[in-house]
Protein backbone atom coordinates (compact mmCIF):
# COMPACT_ATOMS: atom_id res chain seq x y z
CA UNK A 1 0.00 0.00 0.00
CA UNK A 2 1.62 3.23 -1.14
CA UNK A 3 1.50 6.13 1.27
CA UNK A 4 0.10 9.37 -0.11
CA UNK A 5 1.73 12.78 0.35
CA UNK A 6 -0.34 13.70 3.39
CA UNK A 7 0.48 10.42 5.14
CA UNK A 8 4.20 10.79 4.41
CA UNK A 9 4.18 14.41 5.59
CA UNK A 10 2.43 13.47 8.86
CA UNK A 11 4.83 10.58 9.48
CA UNK A 12 7.87 12.78 8.77
CA UNK A 13 6.55 15.42 11.18
CA UNK A 14 6.05 12.83 13.91
CA UNK A 15 9.47 11.39 13.18
CA UNK A 16 11.09 14.83 13.55
CA UNK A 17 9.35 15.26 16.92
CA UNK A 18 11.03 12.07 18.12
CA UNK A 19 14.55 13.40 17.51
CA UNK A 20 16.62 15.03 20.25
CA UNK A 21 19.93 16.60 19.19
CA UNK A 22 19.87 14.62 15.94
CA UNK A 23 19.29 11.24 17.61
CA UNK A 24 16.06 9.29 17.79
CA UNK A 25 14.62 9.13 21.33
CA UNK A 26 13.11 5.70 22.01
CA UNK A 27 10.69 6.97 24.65
CA UNK A 28 9.24 9.50 22.24
CA UNK A 29 8.96 6.84 19.55
CA UNK A 30 7.03 4.59 21.97
CA UNK A 31 4.68 7.43 22.90
CA UNK A 32 4.03 8.35 19.26
CA UNK A 33 3.38 4.71 18.33
CA UNK A 34 1.04 4.30 21.31
CA UNK A 35 -0.94 7.43 20.46
CA UNK A 36 -1.24 6.52 16.76
CA UNK A 37 -2.25 2.94 17.60
CA UNK A 38 -4.88 4.15 20.10
CA UNK A 39 -6.20 6.67 17.60
CA UNK A 40 -9.33 5.64 15.74
CA UNK A 41 -8.70 8.19 12.99
CA UNK A 42 -8.93 7.13 9.41
CA UNK A 43 -5.50 6.57 7.87
CA UNK A 44 -3.73 6.02 11.18
CA UNK A 45 -2.52 2.59 10.06
CA UNK A 46 -0.82 4.03 6.97
CA UNK A 47 0.76 6.84 9.05
CA UNK A 48 2.04 4.21 11.49
CA UNK A 49 3.41 2.10 8.64
CA UNK A 50 5.26 5.09 7.14
CA UNK A 51 6.52 6.11 10.59
CA UNK A 52 7.92 2.58 11.13
CA UNK A 53 9.65 2.77 7.74
CA UNK A 54 11.37 6.03 8.75
CA UNK A 55 12.45 4.55 12.09
CA UNK A 56 13.88 1.44 10.34
CA UNK A 57 15.84 3.62 7.89
CA UNK A 58 17.19 5.78 10.71
CA UNK A 59 18.24 2.73 12.68
CA UNK A 60 20.04 1.29 9.64
CA UNK A 61 21.86 4.61 9.07
CA UNK A 62 23.00 4.65 12.69
CA UNK A 63 24.13 1.04 12.97
CA UNK A 64 27.48 -0.22 11.74
CA UNK A 65 28.11 -3.93 11.29
CA UNK A 66 31.80 -4.81 11.25
CA UNK A 67 32.49 -8.34 10.04
CA UNK A 68 35.91 -9.99 10.21
CA UNK A 69 37.24 -13.51 9.66
CA UNK A 70 38.90 -13.58 13.08
CA UNK A 71 38.34 -11.62 16.30
CA UNK A 72 39.86 -8.14 16.21
CA UNK A 73 42.29 -7.07 18.93
CA UNK A 74 40.89 -4.42 21.25
CA UNK A 75 43.21 -1.69 19.94
CA UNK A 76 42.05 -2.28 16.37
CA UNK A 77 38.40 -2.34 17.52
CA UNK A 78 38.96 1.03 19.22
CA UNK A 79 40.51 2.45 16.04
CA UNK A 80 37.57 1.24 13.93
CA UNK A 81 35.10 2.69 16.46
CA UNK A 82 36.89 6.02 16.39
CA UNK A 83 36.90 6.21 12.59
CA UNK A 84 33.22 5.24 12.35
CA UNK A 85 32.21 7.79 15.00
CA UNK A 86 34.19 10.46 13.14
CA UNK A 87 32.58 9.56 9.81
CA UNK A 88 28.99 8.88 10.96
CA UNK A 89 28.65 10.75 14.26
CA UNK A 90 28.87 9.79 17.92
CA UNK A 91 25.38 8.23 18.02
CA UNK A 92 26.36 5.31 15.77
CA UNK A 93 25.91 1.84 17.25
CA UNK A 94 28.75 -0.51 16.28
CA UNK A 95 28.50 -4.32 16.26
CA UNK A 96 31.49 -6.59 15.69
CA UNK A 97 31.04 -10.15 14.44
CA UNK A 98 33.24 -12.95 13.12
CA UNK A 99 32.53 -14.71 9.83
CA UNK A 100 35.26 -17.23 8.97
CA UNK A 101 33.97 -17.51 5.39
CA UNK A 102 35.42 -14.03 4.72
CA UNK A 103 38.90 -15.67 4.87
CA UNK A 104 40.57 -12.39 5.92
CA UNK A 105 40.09 -8.64 5.94
CA UNK A 106 37.08 -6.64 7.07
CA UNK A 107 33.60 -5.71 5.79
CA UNK A 108 31.78 -2.70 7.25
CA UNK A 109 28.08 -2.02 6.55
CA UNK A 110 26.43 1.25 7.58
CA UNK A 111 22.96 1.69 6.13
CA UNK A 112 23.40 1.29 2.39
CA UNK A 113 27.16 1.96 2.52
CA UNK A 114 29.33 -1.15 2.28
CA UNK A 115 33.11 -1.07 2.61
CA UNK A 116 34.39 -4.51 1.65
CA UNK A 117 38.08 -5.23 2.06
CA UNK A 118 37.75 -8.97 2.56
CA UNK A 119 39.85 -11.61 0.87
CA UNK A 120 36.66 -13.34 -0.23
CA UNK A 121 35.42 -10.28 -2.15
CA UNK A 122 38.84 -9.80 -3.74
CA UNK A 123 38.87 -13.44 -4.85
CA UNK A 124 35.36 -13.02 -6.26
CA UNK A 125 36.50 -9.94 -8.23
CA UNK A 126 39.51 -11.87 -9.52
CA UNK A 127 37.31 -14.79 -10.54
CA UNK A 128 34.92 -12.39 -12.24
CA UNK A 129 37.76 -10.78 -14.21
CA UNK A 130 39.00 -14.22 -15.33
CA UNK A 131 35.47 -15.21 -16.31
CA UNK A 132 35.06 -12.04 -18.38
CA UNK A 133 38.29 -12.68 -20.28
CA UNK A 134 37.54 -16.32 -21.13
CA UNK A 135 36.87 -17.22 -24.77
CA UNK A 136 35.76 -20.85 -24.81
CA UNK A 137 38.56 -22.89 -23.23
CA UNK A 138 41.25 -20.35 -24.10
CA UNK A 139 42.01 -17.32 -21.99
CA UNK A 140 42.47 -14.14 -24.01
CA UNK A 141 44.62 -11.33 -22.67
CA UNK A 142 42.68 -8.05 -22.55
CA UNK A 143 45.74 -5.92 -23.25
CA UNK A 144 47.45 -7.91 -26.00
CA UNK A 145 44.60 -9.99 -27.42
CA UNK A 146 46.89 -13.05 -27.43
CA UNK A 147 45.38 -16.43 -26.61
CA UNK A 148 46.87 -18.56 -23.85
CA UNK A 149 46.25 -22.29 -24.07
Amino acid sequence: MAANKRTRRMARGLFRLCRINGALDQDRVRRVVGSIAASKRRGSASVLSEFFRLVRLDRARNTAEVETAAPLPSDLQAAVRGRLKTAYGPAIEIRFSQKPELIGGMRIKVGSDVYDGTVRSQLAELEKSFGASQDGNHAVSRTTGIEAT
